[in-house]
């Protein structure tokens, strides 16, 4: 300490803070010396907390390659234990210590915080006396943020709110102040708003970004557009939708079809660098609750300019793509155009006129219905091309929730997927093939839409599950095809929905990435997102990376361009991450909905599946509404219950009944626990 030449009275904090570095495993004091600890490697990584208290690492991509080094297994998330948090919260950026564990997975220590990422939190308000506190709703935040009575905004108690932590402190609860009353958490529009300042979604868009939305003429801009107003293009969505950024065609050419997908183009107006810009990236995607959007783009663009509403031009990015007789594609072409489409079709007409012979409907779009019914013979053909290369033929239904005049949920039913919805599907998926080919074809520098193979170890569980269930295992195991056919034995069976939600858990998340590693679930060797650039960020990326290859274009890439700092690599990473933002949180707004839609129901009993089984008991999926929620193991008092993980059920010690994943059972609402969005059942004595 004397060789630091420190002062006396500075010597017990550099004393205080070498401590606390070998305590970090930094340093080493060895022989009346420290030592720098070269082989104790650390990573960065985030923390992502379980409501038990302990917690697991998400590590970053160079971190993760950097743990690989040292041949530790990193398919599983490092676990940190509650006494390794070192007081990191959920969310955390955190420097760790990565070692090898037990069971399988590494295990980690948080040496120290990096940056503390939630620092608003929305809870509810008790007040008591001088200091209240806030309870986080998230339970992943297991503490309580301590009011003083003077920052509490005038709340009351019960009242939801927004806490800004202002103080985190070691051991003790941190400390903060209230920023915005929320109002009756019992209120539907409460919760939704609850949900919106939870994941940080941005509602209110810049006065800058909006003068750059409103700068521009109503007019549609002509200079260097091919005039493809001649076209009979229609849009087909849901009867909910209230922009429309795809419009589509089909005609008969000689040896086959002619398919035309124009996309609204939205690179016209929303300019590289410009105040705009940066924002719709900043929030990289529109994210939709039931009566809500919170739109990446101000609605001038995103309800007006940009939406190919009929009877209007419309400047757009047209993808003409021929295909043989056989759907095999033979030629593509890309251009700027100007477009008009002449209907706004739904998903329910269009199968009305299609499937149904609505004769009505089809006297009211006589115009077109010769190109919807080669649409369909397109699409079929497609579906046909895609099934016999291997791609994994998904069928997640989507909650369709019901709202009164008061914001008050009258059901929950799943989403249809009738002809028209697959006739956009496969036109969707043919554009954004032949735009990434295209990429590949002229070495552009692009974000592609990629989904990486399975885990080797997921697939070997898929596989027991699979022979617990008696499917058909034939074929080489873990290839898209082999999941494909697995999914064909269960269609339209009781087990469909369950099986299919079980192999999306054995896949990898899709991602964006300037690496081109293919779609697995697609079979698809090239695949990109072109098609939604009012609602997602990579599509504008994507729309400004194919224009600079068209004739006579002297647009720069996007990676070249001084207007986009972000390197493609970074971009893929953050708006993959804001993608998985949004689905979280309308994923937690439908949890909300289906407690508001369950409560007052308490006795009722109800048709399920069981979706799962787990040492908390058994999950179960209702049949005639989209609703999941779980029988608890304490409620299963006729025998003890011990979970057998082969077999996927839980098995009596000494009836031998068993309860396992997929087998249809009657329940009866229980209770409802309104403040944590959890629906409890109890088994009502059938099984079918």
């Amino acid at each position: 300490m004397h060789d630091l030449a420190a002062a006396r009275s500075d010597r017990k904090r550099i004393q205080s803070l070498l401590t606390e570095l070998c305590g970090e495993g930094l340093l080493s004091f060895k022989a009346k010396k420290y030592h720098f600890e070269k082989n104790r490697e650390l990573v960065e990584g985030v923390v992502e907390m379980h409501p038990r208290g302990f917690g697991f690492a998400r590590l970053e991509t160079a971190g993760a390659q950097q743990v690989h080094k040292t041949k530790q297994d990193i398919r599983k998330d490092p676990f940190i234990s509650p006494a390794s948090l070192g007081g990191a919260n959920h969310g955390d950026r955190v420097l760790l210590r990565v070692v090898a564990g037990s069971r399988g997975r590494p295990e980690a220590r948080v040496v120290r915080v990096l940056e503390r990422v939630a620092t608003r939190l929305v809870g509810i308000y008790t007040g008591r006396g001088k200091t209240g506190f806030v309870i986080p709703t998230d339970e992943r935040f297991g503490f309580r943020v301590v009011v003083p009575r003077p920052k509490s905004c005038g709340a009351r108690t019960g009242d939801a709110v927004s806490v800004e932590i202002t103080d985190f402190k070691a051991r003790q609860p941190p400390e903060g102040r209230i920023v915005e009353i929320l109002g009756d958490p019992a209120d539907v529009s409460v919760q939704l708003e609850m949900v919106i300042r939870k994941y940080g979604l941005p509602v209110e868009f810049s006065t800058g970004a909006l003068q750059d939305a409103e700068q521009f003429p109503d007019e549609c801009p002509a200079a260097g557009r091919e005039d493809l107003r001649g076209i009979p293009h229609v849009t087909i969505d849901g009867e909910t939708a209230r922009d429309f950024d795809d419009a589509v065609s089909v005609s008969r050419i000689r040896k086959g079809f002619r398919l035309v997908v124009s996309i609204a183009d939205v690179s016209h107006y929303v300019q590289p660098g410009s105040v705009l810009d940066h924002e719709a990236y900043e929030r990289g995607t529109s994210v939709y609750f039931p009566g809500r959007v919170v739109p990446m783009l101000p609605e001038r663009l995103s309800n007006h300019l940009c939406s190919l509403v009929p009877g209007q031009d419309r400047a757009a990015f047209t993808a003409v793509l021929d295909f043989d007789s056989r759907g095999r594609r033979v030629a593509k072409e890309f251009r700027k155009s100007i477009i008009r489409s002449r209907h706004r079709l739904t998903y329910t007409a269009v199968k009305g006129m299609l499937v149904d012979g609505n004769r009505k409907l089809r006297e009211q779009y006589s115009d077109v219905v010769p190109s919807l019914e080669l649409m369909a013979e397109l699409a079929m053909l497609l579906a046909d091309q895609r099934t016999a290369r291997g791609s994994i033929g998904f069928s997640l239904p989507e909650p369709v929730v019901m709202l009164d005049d008061d914001g008050e949920v009258t059901s929950i039913k799943r989403s249809e997927h009738n002809l028209a919805h697959r006739i956009i599907e496969e036109f969707m998926l043919a554009a954004n093939e032949a735009v990434a080919e295209t990429f590949v074809e002229r070495r552009c520098p692009a974000l592609y839409r990629i989904h990486e193979r399975p885990d080797v170890l997921k697939v070997s569980e898929f596989v027991e599950f699979a022979r617990v269930l008696g499917l058909p295992l034939s074929g080489k195991q873990g290839t898209p095809s082999w999941f494909g056919g697995i999914l064909n034995a269960v269609a339209d069976t009781p087990r469909e929905y369950i099986v299919n939600n079980l192999l999306l858990r054995t896949m990898q998340r899709a991602r964006y990435s300037p690496e081109n590693v293919g779609h697995f679930g697609l079979a698809a060797t090239h695949y990109t997102h072109f098609t939604s650039p009012i609602r997602r960020y990579p599509d504008l990326m994507v729309h400004r990376a194919l224009a600079q290859l068209l004739p006579g274009s002297k647009a720069q890439a996007d990676t070249d361009s001084p207007a986009q700092p972000v390197p493609l690599a970074a971009a893929g990473d953050f708006l993959s991450a804001r993608e998985r933002v949004a689905m979280e949180a309308e994923r937690e707004m439908a949890d909300v909905l289906q407690a508001r839609f369950m409560a007052g129901r308490e006795g009722e009993v109800f048709d399920c599946i069981i979706s799962g089984v787990s040492a908390y008991g058994l999950h179960i999926e209702l049949v005639d509404h989209f609703v999941s929620g779980g029988v608890a193991m304490a409620d299963l008092d006729d025998d003890y219950y011990f979970v057998d993980e082969k077999a996927h059920s839980l098995v009596g010690r000494h009836s031998n009944r068993t309860y396992q994943l997929g087998d249809k059972v009657c329940v009866r609402l229980s209770r409802v626990d309104l403040n944590r969005k959890r629906i409890h059942f109890a088994l009502s004595g059938c099984k079918g």
